[in-house]
């Protein structure tokens, strides 16, 4: 028996909005089984409604936002995707998170405000996607573990890298193919543009933001501790403010959020990782290098704006004369890739819908989630005391156990 090939593509495709209802079949689109609610209406927020409306299984059905522009914005946005669909604004946190028509929460607002949030959607028993990082601090992250651990619907971590084409294979190869056999060395690169401009420019102080390498980094320290499989035992970290928001200021206040870092993470298994940041280059270029005792694998993805066309994507693995190796260039279909974060955040739905409906999927535990912090926050300690950092002493200060 076979069975036709049915894409977003195909039945998202306008060209066939000519056809009634009932003459569609290749065209037909599931109808969405779970409605969710977005709260917090920025950039991200408007990127998990578009992407929310694009996988299809699920629909947004109201907004919270104390930024009346932020509602105006996604409103703009939804009515282009969803016409004949309206969205419900809601003027309390509460009144969001306690909408018996809602199944679940996507939590997208700054990061110094995520603790109070999850206290508040947690009452509801809702499925919750979390933005990263978790939180700012290491209580507040250890007081979301605590809190996940007991909770009976799904509670999500957006670590949404891991789903980037790039690093969906380089899993496959590093730790379910074995390509490079034990891993020893893995080395993380980003290079790219300032923070962009948020309300209130909250990502411009460290108090709000949890820091440089806390909010951009922990996506980098998730992807080291995945493809290390063991706990972070030592951080050092050098950086510095060279060139970004040097003299900037708001409502009074200086930028104090670092631009540059070299981090280096040694393990427990004896494996060691190194991070380049910088955030003052001319572009995104993403580099993820592993080397095994038997390979090693280069992934990357460059957006440079030029006009010289060369693949986003690239992944290499070396493995000299013992065993085949291969160049590629890992993509997903262009309106998936396009949707947000090389389609990361996309096939990040995928998963928190299959994880409603029960399936077994390798999301990112809150665990997970709350060590790539840990790896953020001794990273940024580091820096203040110009000194390496213990994970044991930083977590027996706080008398954490995880």
């Amino acid at each position: 028996m076979t069975k036709e090939l049915k894409t977003k593509y195909i039945s998202n495709n306008p060209k066939f909005d000519y056809l009634p209802d009932s003459d569609r079949y290749l065209t037909n689109s599931e109808q969405p089984k779970y409605r969710f609610n977005i709260i917090g209406c920025g950039n991200m927020g408007i990127e998990h409604m578009r992407v929310t409306m694009l996988e299809g299984r699920a629909t947004i059905h109201g907004v919270y936002d104390p930024n009346p522009k932020s509602i105006d914005q996604v409103k703009k946005q939804f009515a282009s995707i969803s016409p004949e669909s309206n969205l419900v604004e809601y003027e309390t946190l509460t009144d969001a998170c306690n909408d018996t028509d809602v199944d679940g929460l996507i939590i997208c607002t700054p990061n110094y405000t995520h603790i109070d949030i999850v206290r508040e959607a947690i009452k509801s028993g809702k499925h919750i996607m979390l933005e990263k990082p978790m939180t700012t601090n290491l209580e507040d992250a250890y007081e979301v573990v605590q809190i996940a651990k007991d909770y009976k619907s799904i509670f999500q971590i957006g670590l949404q890298y891991r789903y980037k084409a790039i690093y969906d294979e380089a899993i496959h190869e590093a730790l379910e193919r074995k390509s490079l056999g034990d891993i020893k060395t893995i080395s993380i690169m980003e290079h790219r543009v300032p923070f962009l401009d948020k309300v209130k420019q909250w990502n411009k102080f460290s108090k709000y933001s949890g820091g440089t390498l806390v909010e951009k980094c922990c996506h980098y320290f998730d992807l080291m501790n995945l493809f290390a499989q063991a706990k972070p035992v030592k951080v050092y970290a050098s950086g510095s403010m060279a060139v970004n928001f040097a003299d900037f200021e708001y409502d009074g206040e200086k930028s104090d959020i670092i631009d540059n870092a070299f981090v280096t993470v040694l393990y427990d298994n004896g494996i060691s990782a190194n991070f380049n940041l910088c955030m003052f280059s001319p572009m995104f270029y993403e580099e993820l290098v592993i080397c095994g005792d038997k390979g090693r694998l280069k992934a990357s993805e460059n957006e440079d704006f030029l006009s010289a066309k060369r693949p986003r994507n690239h992944l290499e693995i070396l493995r000299g004369e013992n065993k085949p190796s291969k160049i590629t260039t890992p993509c997903y279909p262009a309106y998936i890739e396009e949707s947000g974060h090389g389609g990361g955040t996309y096939y990040e739905h995928v998963h928190f819908v299959d994880n409603i409906d029960g399936a077994n999927t390798p999301t990112p535990s809150i665990e997970e989630g709350f060590w790539s912090v840990v790896v953020g926050i001794a990273a940024e300690e580091s820096l203040k005391q110009g000194k390496a950092v213990l994970i044991e002493d930083l977590l027996r200060k706080k008398e954490m156990q995880i």
